[in-house]
């Protein structure tokens, strides 16, 4: 990731990231409505795209798709996740020049991006509460077993998404929680354009 923004410093890089069913998604789209300069990465995954689930969500293809991009190196992280063995991942940054960036990916890839890109922002979503968290799940068409197991993987996930977080959003009303997360975004970006650091 070699672009800059308008004030001649590398784009910042912002991970948003937390379990399953949280809300990430709902709220990076909310965020790119209230932003401007912001360019999202879609994450490559090899599940099957959700009813009334936008077609650019994500990229969906076979795990043969996926697989070959991983040997070509095109991924910055990806994961297999052990609940239902879908891939996940975040291909290489090719940001237009002059926008900053903005990752939504799950906790594992979070912690991999971090460590190439040690400046990144973390900034996790997390649920007001599991059963809010298990209603999410099944409103997005999950099936009762898959809510079960991204429940359980969630416990671990947020505790160890809250040890490497920069800042917490806790998902309990949108647009409290978009907001917030705007603040923090912009709040970030002011700060980055006045140092020298850079994403490379």
């Amino acid at each position: 990731m070699t672009t800059t923004n308008g004030a001649g410093h590398g784009p910042a890089l912002f991970v948003i990231y937390g379990p399953g069913g949280v809300g990430k998604g709902t709220l990076v789209a909310r965020l790119m409505k209230r932003c401007e300069g912001l360019w999202l990465s879609r994450s490559w995954t090899t599940r099957d795209r959700r009813p009334a689930e936008p077609e650019d969500a994500y990229v969906f293809v076979s795990r043969e798709e996926f697989m070959a991009r991983v040997a070509a190196g095109g991924f910055v992280e990806w994961t297999e996740f052990a609940g239902n063995g879908r891939l996940y991942g975040t291909p290489t940054i090719e940001a237009p020049p002059g926008l900053d960036v903005v990752l939504e990916i799950e906790v594992r890839g979070a912690s991999q991006v971090k460590q190439h890109y040690p400046d990144a922002l973390l900034v996790l979503v997390v649920a007001p509460s599991v059963e809010a968290q298990a209603q999410r799940l099944r409103a997005r068409g999950d099936d009762e077993a898959s809510v079960q197991r991204r429940l359980a993987v969630g416990v671990e996930e947020e505790a160890r998404g809250r040890a490497m977080a920069d800042y917490v959003v806790v998902n309990d009303d949108v647009e409290r929680a978009s907001a917030q997360l705007a603040g923090i975004v912009e709040g970030h970006r002011r700060v980055w354009t006045t140092s020298d650091r850079s994403i490379s």
